[in-house]
């Protein structure tokens, strides 16, 4: 009997994969929106309940705007000028553009739907409860970031530079990855293990935070050998 129950207290005290912790998605419910009427953003402009239909922003400067339930819909965002800006309880769906700045940005509760984005600048930002589905994002820059409640759904992430940054409760889920660079980042309840395809390019010691699958795992042997000098030979 005292044999039985040390063994349930043992099983409760071990930390299994399925204890990893699940990331709260974004509750996004727009309101009655207000079509853009045209114009330029303003740096440190206020936008609230606006729909950005079809707008080529490509250029613009909207430097430490803040955007409040808004939508932004098949819009170009092509060197944006975006940084510091926040983002509140809103959504990018289908939006488009390379090199946009969102570097020191503020996305919460926000849901990029079916993006095609390319070198997107968001080292230093803060993602909270953001969702990913669909798109593909190319060499997203999210060093020193910190990313907390974030997932990564059905979409394709090529070179994303994760470097220095801190990730809590981040899923990746039905997503290719590719070339991903994770070194100095710190995970916490990081759960990889829903990648179609995985592949970490600098950084294989920052998984000790995450949780991979055994596929996952024999496919990175090569890569954490290289990291602890083990040559493997025949």
């Amino acid at each position: 009997m005292a044999d039985d129950v040390r063994g349930q207290r043992g099983r409760r005290g071990r930390r299994g994969p399925e204890s990893v912790k699940e990331a709260r998605r974004p509750q996004v419910r727009l309101p009655e929106l207000v079509a853009w009427e045209g114009g330029e953003l303003e740096p440190d402009g206020d936008y609230d309940g606006v729909e950005f239909a079809d707008v080529d922003l490509a250029g613009q400067e909207g430097a430490g705007a803040r955007f409040m339930d808004c939508a932004l819909r098949r819009c170009v965002v092509d060197e944006a000028g975006l940084g510091r800006a926040r983002f509140l309880d809103s959504v990018w769906e289908g939006v488009r553009g390379v090199g946009t700045d969102l570097s020191g940005a503020l996305l919460r509760d926000v849901e990029w739907v079916e993006p095609r984005l390319g070198g997107v600048q968001s080292h230093g930002a803060v993602w909270e409860r953001v969702l990913v589905r669909g798109g593909k994002v190319d060499y997203l820059n999210l060093r020193m970031a910190r990313l907390r409640d974030v997932v990564f759904e059905g979409c394709v992430l090529v070179e994303p530079d994760f470097a220095g940054a801190v990730l809590e409760r981040v899923e990746f889920r039905g997503c290719v990855v590719r070339g991903a660079d994770f070194t100095g980042a710190r995970m916490t309840d990081v759960d990889l293990r829903g990648a179609s395809e995985l592949g970490v390019a600098r950084g294989v010691e920052a998984l000790s935070g995450a949780v991979i699958s055994s596929a996952q795992l024999f496919e990175l042997a090569p890569a954490f050998a290289a990291r602890l000098g083990v040559r493997v030979v025949g």
